[in-house]
């Protein structure tokens, strides 16, 4: 297949003409040539489902609709593109004929639920021993993945939610490569949802205390999916006896005291052919019983065994049921296949991937490279290099093949059960190079992303908004709440892409942009307090990787960072050895804006701490570099910052050398603001060090100089200090008079409000 040319965001780069779906061609692996079935229209309604129906598997849960009760509708909202472009209509017709399938249901499993609820109300040991139960009660549902333990687990807790009014809470508690998942992330993460903001810094014991402290008195459901160990589970547990907790492990949870085991297998055959049913349509199931039969025994009941080749039957309406039990026991063992239990899902993958059009076999084996085994249409079509239409087509048509699971609106996971599979296409299949493209290209969606997601909280006609209007509409917020929402709800997905991205990219421009857009699009919504303890775990993420890679330059941007955020936290003593470690490795990067911002921030602690000689000593030891560069700007803050410190210690004579270099330097920059404040500095010093009529000269033209600058703000302010002055040294009554009554209309047409007897403000240029 030709492909088109495609620009940097994955859009082909000219317009495609749109058709109706062609006829799906033959797939290599059936000797039946399908006619595409027409997709389903969105509001159609899922069959009732029967007490005593059939579960769901772990994959995506299968269609509750029969495919013969779908009503045509015609495919205009999204029709394959020509021939040439990047996906043929061949390939787009293949995926809608899947797509058509795509629902929700859950069926079966009626003895399992049944055991479950009725362990939830069941004696525990602490009752039958007399005393009151000390912790939730602990449920869990152990199997291997494809065997339908999530998909029970969250039945159990949809048909549960109402008993538990507090909420029903998911965590996955293993990652997609198969590492488990820290438990301060996710203590973290389930904080977020309950409402409380965990302060940054706090390690897995005090937020695993927190997590208990806020659960207390509350009736939570908690479901903890792919558990990895049973001290995952026991450092979340609850101890309010209200809440239940629901964990998924492929065995036993050996010390978590009273859990209630239930361990899931394959199907029985009625409720297995009824699975089939779901996705294949009763007419054929009923047709041919034996054949049905046949091919629940070659799948051993294994439910998502069964929904793949569900979904290739539903792809394909002339097939019959026979069919597809040949093409399965044609296929030729492979290595994969060598244990039992994971015989048959690996056959059945086999069958349904092999039938996929190369391009989008492609874009499922790139998916694996998805953070968190989460996707979205930009994710897919970032992936495989194609649109953003073609990207969502894709998707909908792999839930439809049972290869994906749908999530909320848009998000598909990957099953925990395929992921094995599909990372070991992508390692033999593609080619290292074009996967790490792949990987760059979702990388890069991802920061524009996030860029979009920061620049439409900026007011509307600045130029960051401007700069939101020339990027591509497919990339922009209608708002800045939908933004605010997007980000929300993508966040710990995000925050996998920027761990991965770090790990794997040995902090390269791309990772380092990532986290950065992240730490703004965070700061933007959320603001610096609200946003702080994702970003204090995306520094100490970078820190941890700086460490283990000795990157000195990286190193000492991360703990500076983390520093600034244990200061605003009030950990002070914890933000001075941050400081300190920056210093060391800024040093020894030999970087000199790393180094001198370490110092200042060095400095600036000693000042929190009200150490004024040892803040001077740092001050002044940030500013000569500064001063041999002839940073103009830097300098003036520093040289303000030591006379702050020098007046706070009595050393009135320093203090007005300084504040005089301030207001040289800001005169030189042209910096009018910082020139009026520098100028009150002084002034203030000059009072203290006994000089009057010197005094009242400068208050006057400090006054002036915030007159001139345009800042009515800053305006008020000095004006207010020069009258106080006047009044003091003894100047001129009508001057002060004066003064005070600009201040006040000034203040009055500026915030609505008298500045007179406001201290804070009084205070601004003492506190410089």
């Amino acid at each position: 297949m030709a492909e088109q040319a495609v620009d940097t965001d994955g859009e082909p780069a000219a317009s495609r003409k749109r058709q109706s779906p062609p006829a799906m061609p033959a797939s290599p692996s059936s000797g039946h040539p399908p006619a595409a079935a027409p997709r389903a229209a969105s509001g159609t309604p899922p069959v009732q489902r029967a007490p005593s129906a059939t579960p769901a598997p772990d994959t995506v849960p299968g269609p509750a609709r029969a495919r013969e009760a779908r009503e045509p509708q015609p495919a205009a909202a999204r029709t394959p593109a020509q021939d040439g472009g990047v996906w043929s209509g061949a390939t787009r017709a293949v995926l809608f004929a899947a797509a058509a399938t795509v629902g929700q249901g859950f069926a079966g499993r009626r003895r399992e639920l049944l055991s479950l609820r009725a362990d939830i109300d069941r004696a525990g040991l602490d009752t039958l021993a007399g005393r009151k139960a000390a912790r939730s009660r602990v449920l869990l549902i152990a199997g291997r993945p494809g065997w339908g333990r999530t998909a029970l687990a969250e039945e159990l807790a949809r048909r549960l939610a109402d008993d538990y009014p507090d909420g029903v809470l998911s965590a996955r508690l293993m990652t997609s490569a198969g590492d488990p998942v820290p438990t301060e992330r996710t203590s973290r993460d389930l904080l977020g949802r309950l409402g409380v903001t965990a302060p940054p810094g706090a390690d897995e014991d005090e937020l695993s205390d927190t997590l208990r402290d806020t659960l207390d008195g509350k009736r939570v459901l908690l479901l903890l999916d792919d558990v990895a160990g049973a001290e995952q589970v026991d450092a979340l547990l609850p101890d309010e006896p209200g809440c239940l907790v629901v964990a998924v492990s492929r065995g036993p949870l050996t010390g978590v005291p009273d859990v209630r085991p239930c361990t899931v297998g394959g199907l029985d055959v009625s409720a297995a052919v009824g699975l089939l049913a779901q996705y294949a349509g009763p007419t054929r199931i009923t047709c041919d019983p034996v054949a049905a039969q046949s091919l629940v025994e070659e799948c051993a009941g294994q439910p998502a065994a069964l929904v793949l080749v569900g979904g290739w039957l539903a792809a394909r309406p002339q097939a019959s049921v026979a069919d597809v039990v040949a093409r399965l026991r044609e296929l030729p063992p492979s290595a994969g296949e060598g244990d039992q239990g994971a015989r048959p899902l690996a056959r059945a993958f086999r069958l349904a991937y092999a039938a996929l059009p190369p391009p989008a076999a492609r874009m499922l084996r790139l998916l694996s490279l998805a953070p968190a085994g989460s996707a979205d249409a930009h994710t897919a079509s970032a992936l495989a290099g194609c649109s953003v239409e073609d990207g969502e087509a894709a998707l909908e048509g792999f839930a439809g093949y049972g290869m994906l699971r749908p999530r909320e609106a848009g998000q598909y996971q990957v099953p925990g059960c395929l992921d094995p599979l599909l990372r070991e296409l992508l390692r033999t299949v593609e080619r290292p190079a074009e996967a790490e493209l792949a990987r760059a290209r979702m990388l890069e969606r991802t920061v524009r992303r996030l860029h979009a997601c920061r620049l439409v909280t900026e007011p509307a006609g600045s130029p960051a908004r401007k700069k939101l209007a020339e990027m591509p509409k497919w990339l922009r917020f209608p708002s800045s709440s939908a933004a605010a929402d997007w980000l929300e709800a993508r966040l710990p997905v995000l925050l996998e892409a920027a761990r991965l991205a770090v790990e794997t990219g040995e902090l390269d421009t791309l990772a380092r942009r990532l986290v950065a857009a992240l730490t703004h699009a965070l700061t933007a919504h959320r603001g610096a307090e609200g946003a702080a303890p994702e970003l204090y775990g995306l520094h100490q993420l970078v820190l941890d990787v700086a460490r283990r890679r000795d990157l000195p330059v990286e190193r000492a941007a991360a703990l500076l960072n983390l520093g600034d955020l244990d200061g605003r936290a009030g950990r002070v003593d914890q933000a001075l050895d941050r400081y300190k470690g920056a210093l060391e490795a800024a040093r020894a990067a030999g970087d000199p804006y790393t180094t001198g911002r370490a110092l200042e921030s060095i400095g600036a602690t000693y000042q929190e701490l009200e150490d004024w000689h040892r803040a001077a000593d740092w001050y002044g030891r940030a500013l000569e570099p500064l001063l041999s560069r002839r940073d103009l700007p830097a300098g003036a803050r520093l040289y303000a910052r030591l006379a702050t410190v020098h007046g706070y210690a009595g050393q009135w004579g320093e203090a007005l050398r300084d504040w005089r270099a301030a207001a040289a330097a800001c005169r030189r920059a042209d910096d009018l603001p910082g020139y009026a404040r520098a100028l009150g500095g002084t002034a203030r010093a000059q009072e203290q060090t006994g000089r009057p009529r010197e005094a009242l000269r400068t208050w006057a033209e400090a006054a002036a100089a915030a007159r001139g600058c345009g800042d009515a703000r800053l305006h008020a302010e000095l004006s207010l200090h020069a009258a106080d002055a006047m009044d003091r040294l003894g100047g001129d009554p009508a001057v002060a008079r004066s003064l005070r009554r600009a201040a006040e209309r000034i203040g009055a047409e500026d915030t609505g409000t008298s500045l007179r007897g406001n201290e804070g403000s009084r205070a601004h240029l003492r506190n410089q």
